[in-house]
């Protein structure tokens, strides 16, 4: 189960489909097999700069970040992958740069966050080319017209 929470906000510009595809499409092309849990979360960035500056020590806005939980949910018996949360605004700022659509830039958003919930990371060349290869698959999955990857 995928829950899309989305600042009220943004509501209007974010369709929820395209993120739970986003994250449904990462977790079949990783081929995990049991029923899992996770959240999506759309917010502004001054939350997205907060969480970053209190969990990371890093007093900077960004575009999303992971937070991995791998719990068993006690009430549902459900793995609890984590969250993952998204400046909208960043987002929109990076979409509109790249040439990019918005819907286009969060599903790799959505994409990237998830791929670090199921633990993988971009520290190496060759976590690098892992990840980078996963994201290119679900986004043409996806049909995602994003040419470029995040740094």
């Amino acid at each position: 189960m995928i829950n899309i929470v989305i600042n009220e906000d943004y509501a209007e510009f974010v369709k929820e489909d395209l993120l739970t595809a986003a994250a449904e499409t990462v977790i079949q092309l990783s081929q995990i097999q049991d029923e899992i849990e996770m959240s999506v979360v759309i917010q502004s960035d001054d939350d997205l700069h907060d969480l970053n500056r209190q969990f990371l020590g890093i007093d900077a806005p960004t575009d999303v970040l992971s937070f991995p939980a791998d719990e068993i949910d006690p009430d549902s018996g459900l793995r609890i992958l984590g969250d993952v949360i998204i400046s909208y605004p960043r987002a929109a700022e990076q979409a509109t740069a790249a040439g990019e659509t918005v819907d286009d830039e969060i599903q790799l958003l959505v994409i990237h966050g998830t791929l670090h919930l199921l633990g993988y990371d971009h520290t190496t060349s060759e976590e690098k080319q892992t990840m980078w290869e996963l994201q290119r698959k679900a986004l043409d999955q996806l049909g995602c017209k994003i040419i470029r990857l995040p740094e």
